[in-house]
């Protein structure tokens, strides 16, 4: 990855971060790289996997690969891909992607 799409993808994270944290998540912080271990880009949400992008391709297959195997690492039932939206900086309008079968396990549990 070159130093500009390393800079964009940390910028991405931490504007994901604080978005989080001033909406009811305290304990969101941006984790470590963690190579074929990787458990995401953003901790601090219980149970929650977070992949950020901000690429001017959109690659949803690759993405949600890698998403649901980082789920995998991290032992979590739920993750979403947060990929920044054209013309908006601001991440509570950019989209969270993610499998089905996890959307709808979010949808059993708030029907209970």
């Amino acid at each position: 990855m070159s130093n500009p799409s390393k800079r964009k993808g940390t910028s991405a994270e931490v504007a994901v971060v604080g978005w989080l944290r001033e909406h009811g998540f305290p304990h969101a912080e941006r984790r470590a790289l963690a190579g074929v271990n990787d458990k995401g880009d953003v901790s601090g949400v219980p149970g929650v996997v977070f992949e950020v992008k901000s690429c001017k391709r959109t690659e949803l297959a690759a993405w949600v690969d890698e998403l649901v195997v980082e789920m995998r690492n991290a032992d979590a039932q739920v993750g979403a891909v947060v990929h920044k939206r054209r013309g908006t900086t601001d991440p509570g309008r950019w989209f969270a992607t993610m499998p089905l079968e996890v959307f709808a396990a979010l949808l059993e549990d708030g029907a209970r």
